[in-house]
């Protein structure tokens, strides 16, 4: 009998650790192929050859590469976003699709306050100027008094909710959730014309749909202070890079900082590069030792369980 195969592509997951020890006890063979960088659409066909099922990370699994995966069966993201993958292909293939949905939610949060706290004392500006030989004096501001505005409010959002209140901060989101769902009352919901007025700083935290591609764009940041600050920890494409870019020189916002963008690894002639005020990290946000562990159990569990037909968090 021929084994069932696991492709395994996420970059932390190594072989002969917890997880593969667990797949290969349920009686799986894994094959590791860690992503780094983009992956070549022949690539990914190549790696999905003989594949029953895939633990993955953000490969663009399209219609076209799922096509060509005759057994694949079983696909589980080790992350929330699924955007990666045609979820609709999949489930024309008879493909089942999983996410982890709130696995890294208090790691994303811890993040963002680190990137409202670094943005609003320009921190990175401080510590570049040492380096480069220099003694930056200029001040930053509090966040206690200033109101943030979440855009969304999936798990990572309602985690951020207690961090800022504890700084002080007003929170204001708006978000498609049922009205059931909005029980905070330390949160004031608002449409997105209202929160873009009146938000200090704007965080993204909403899903990467047709809605919300491009959702931040230039009549977004005419909206918002000149003294606002755009963070985005959830995809690249939600923000309309060039839009950003030309706001930012433009003094119409006070600059970005972007844990995501559209393009990843961030390529050489990125239009975001050089832009003062705006600061580009490397997609971290839900990458701590705790978020990384619970996502390779839940992941291997949820990959064993859609294999028998019982999937906990399927998205098709």
């Amino acid at each position: 009998m021929t084994a069932t195969r696991v492709l395994i592509t996420t970059d932390y997951l190594r072989p002969g650790d917890e997880v593969d020890e667990f797949l290969r006890l349920s009686g799986l063979e894994t094959v590791h192929l860690p992503m780094v960088g983009r992956r070549d659409p022949e690539q990914l066909v190549a790696a999905l050859a003989g594949i029953d099922a895939a633990l993955v990370a953000n490969e663009p699994l399209t219609a076209d590469v799922l096509a060509r995966a005759p057994r694949l069966k079983v696909i589980v993201r080790t992350g929330v976003g699924y955007d990666s993958v045609d979820v609709a292909a999949a489930a024309r293939l008879g493909i089942s699709v999983s996410n982890l949905p709130g696995i890294n939610a208090n790691a994303v949060a811890e993040y963002t306050m680190g990137l409202l706290l670094a943005g609003a004392r320009r921190l990175v500006q401080s510590a570049h100027g040492v380096a480069q030989g220099a003694w930056p004096r200029a001040d930053g501001c509090e966040l206690r008094g200033s109101t943030l505005g979440l855009i969304g409010y999936g798990a990572s959002a309602r985690a951020v909710v207690p961090l800022a209140r504890a700084f002080g901060m007003s929170v204001v989101c708006t978000t498609n959730v049922p009205a059931r769902l909005r029980s905070d009352p330390s949160v004031g919901f608002v449409d997105l014309p209202e929160l873009l007025a009146t938000a200090d700083y704007v965080s993204v935290h909403t899903s990467l749909t047709e809605r919300t591609r491009g959702l931040l764009g230039e009549s977004a940041f005419k909206r918002m202070k000149p003294t606002a600050l755009l963070v985005n920890t959830a995809r690249g494409p939600i923000v309309d890079e060039n839009a950003l870019v030309a706001a930012v020189r433009a003094g119409q916002i006070a600059g970005a900082a972007l844990d995501v963008v559209s393009e990843e690894p961030l390529p050489p002639d990125s239009p975001l590069r050089g832009v003062d005020g705006i600061v580009v990290y490397s997609h971290m946000a839900g990458q701590t030792a705790e978020a990384r562990a619970a996502a390779g159990r839940r992941g291997a569990e949820e990959l064993v369980a859609a294999l028998a037909g019982r999937a906990q968090f399927p998205v098709n």
